[in-house]
């Protein structure tokens, strides 16, 4: 593809948005206009009272485009906020502005969620008749979802005193963690590392080298891990305390809705997932001989089983990643190209920055940043791949009412992981000779044994401490021997040295936002599987097709959404293991190189 940069810059502009960083008096602006909106809305909401008629659609309409306009700034000053944390941990002025946007945030939830109450409380004949408004019914999804949560809800008051509660308690707790990690340094080779940095070091091909920054890791988590312990206790207790004073007995309620699937689905996904967890067993055992181990200990996962494992520099990456998505569609190419070329990506391996990767969507700007350190192998790539889609999802959405945008973590991860597997299936046909193609199926094989094996573990281990923290606080001790029984039922027991306070280590235990941050991401890989096994088999371009789906992502349950667009029951164990059985593939492939 045609450039018009030499090369691609490894940090991303955030002046775009807001010029001064931490410091902006743009971003000031911003969020004066955010609280006069705020406040405009809730003084206009405030005489609200349930539709007595279809009369009543366009104030409705009115209120919920108002909403819809404080979201929007909202989302923007949280995204911004987001970026200013995750590029340096030690910046103390976007800690405070994280208070305020959270603080404003929770103000406004208040209310909105009795706006939300008060629209619910309508009769089903003038609900009914309120969704036959044209511009009402564009959004009927979604009003629909509001009515059905608040009827699940406290009242107005209460619900309001919990978010308020929560901004100081619940928020306050997670961003605690983030705070602990920022200080966190891993001192290596004479350098002193950030836990990001250190976390690309246990890839090394040298096993002392992970082994060395695995232990020290590890001691660092311990170090913390009475305020780890206490961080996630009080989380959890927040949690479990909102759930029983609104009456929900099941802990996977909140959960499975806010990802719009059904019980079944879960339970048919992980039963696949454990019946079929022998071929990856067999995989780890192969790598554990070539690695000239018994067993693989934990700071083996990553590690390269080949010599000529493939390094990318950043500029390599993305050509190769462009060169990719245009073999499947135009949209797909040109937009990644725009993120590159116009510094959506903050890519830059240095001490300071936030472990771990994301995407967030800027929704007044229309763009979205990416952040990561890229440190030049193939997983790497993978991951800058993954985050592309996240963007890429949120690009298709564009013509889509701003309320039927919001689509859940599992189906989010869908169009991440669609975008990561064009790239991983690519590198391993392109391979140029069989040390390189072992290193690429392997690293493949990396992401299905994350999926099946580590997530299954992190999901089994959630589930069980929320069971205990009923009882009360659960110790660190008794956390460390969680983590350590799940991780030895998710892998099988197939594993020497395992990783007892990965609960510590886990960003993802410790986000507030969205409950279960695990089993979505297993849901959007073996989904996106499906997807992906349509587009080889039509045999002609599937963008189309494939941004129709994301299109609905936020419109429909996932159990309609694969109806839909790929005929297929996903309440039955049958659909997952068609996805699990290309992951098998994966693993005789593997076998058969390295006999």
């Amino acid at each position: 593809m045609d450039r018009t940069h030499d090369t691609y810059s490894e940090s991303w502009d955030l002046d775009v948005f807001f010029q001064g960083g931490s410091d902006s008096q743009e971003f000031r602006k911003h969020l004066d206009i955010l609280n006069r909106k705020k406040d405009q809305f809730a003084e206009n909401a405030l005489g609200f009272h349930p539709p007595q008629s279809p009369k009543d659609a366009d104030l409705v309409w009115h209120l919920i485009e108002e909403a819809k306009e404080v979201m929007m700034y909202l989302r923007q000053a949280g995204a911004f906020v987001s970026c200013l944390e995750a590029q340096n941990m030690h910046d103390r002025k976007a800690d405070s502005l994280r208070g305020e946007v959270t603080s404003l945030s929770a103000d406004f939830s208040s209310t909105f969620t009795k706006f939300q109450q008060q629209l619910s409380d309508c009769t089903e004949e003038v609900w009914n008749e309120l969704l036959q408004h044209d511009q009402l019914n564009e959004i009927a999804f979604v009003l629909n979802e509001w009515r059905k949560k608040s009827k699940d809800k406290l009242s107005s008051a209460e619900e309001s005193l919990i978010q308020a509660l929560a901004v100081d308690g619940y928020h306050g707790w997670g961003q605690m963690y983030d705070t602990i990690v920022g200080s966190m340094e891993i001192e290596h080779d004479g350098k002193t590392l950030s836990v990001g940095q250190a976390n690309n070091l246990l890839s090394s091909p040298d096993e002392n080298t992970r082994k060395e920054v695995f232990g020290k890791l590890e001691k660092a988590w311990e170090q913390h891990e009475e305020l780890f312990a206490r961080t996630l206790n009080h989380l959890g207790g927040f949690r479990l305390n909102v759930y029983k004073k609104r009456g929900w007995e099941e802990l996977m309620k909140e959960p499975l809705e806010y990802n719009r699937m059904k019980q079944e689905t879960l339970d048919a996904m992980w039963g696949a997932i454990s019946k079929n967890k022998k071929p990856f067993v067999q995989y780890l055992e192969r790598k554990a001989q070539l690695i000239g181990k018994e067993r693989l200990d934990w700071y083996d996962l990553d590690a390269p089983v080949a010599e000529s494992t493939s390094s990318m520099s950043f500029e390599e990456g993305a050509t190769f990643i462009l060169k990719q998505f245009s073999r499947f569609g135009e949209e797909m190419a040109g937009f990644a190209q725009k993120a590159f070329e116009d510094q959506w990506i903050e890519a830059e391996d240095r001490p300071g920055k936030r472990p771990g990767g994301f995407c967030t969507s800027f929704p007044l700007s229309d763009q979205s940043r990416i952040f990561m350190t890229y440190s030049g192998s193939m997983s790497n790539v993978s991951t800058l791949a993954h985050e592309l889609g996240h963007a890429f999802h949120s690009y298709a959405l564009k013509p889509m009412h701003t309320l039927n945008r919001n689509y859940a973590m599992n189906v989010a991860e869908t169009a991440s992981t669609f975008a990561e597997m064009i790239v991983a299936d690519a590198a391993v046909k392109e391979a140029e000779t069989k040390e390189e193609k072992i290193a690429l199926v392997e690293d493949k094989l990396q992401r299905s044994v994350a999926f099946f094996m580590n997530i299954h573990a992190r999901f089994l281990f959630e589930t069980r401490f929320y069971e205990e923290r009923k009882k009360g606080i659960v110790s660190s001790d008794k956390l460390n021997e969680l983590m350590e029984e799940a991780q030895k039922e998710a892998f099988s027991d197939s594993l020497g040295e395992i990783h007892p306070r990965f609960w510590a280590s886990k960003l993802h235990f410790y986000i507030t936002g969205v409950p279960f941050y695990n089993f979505p991401y297993t849901f959007g890989y073996l989904f996106s599987l499906s997807i992906y096994a349509k587009a080889l088999e039509s045999g002609e371009s599937y963008e189309d097709h494939y941004m129709a789906l994301l299109r609905d992502t936020a419109i429909m349950n996932v159990e309609e959404l694969a109806m839909k667009h790929l005929g297929e029951d996903i309440t039955k164990e049958a659909f997952w293991e068609k996805g699990i059985n290309l992951c098998i593939a994966d693993v005789k492939e593997f076998l058969e190189l390295t006999t």
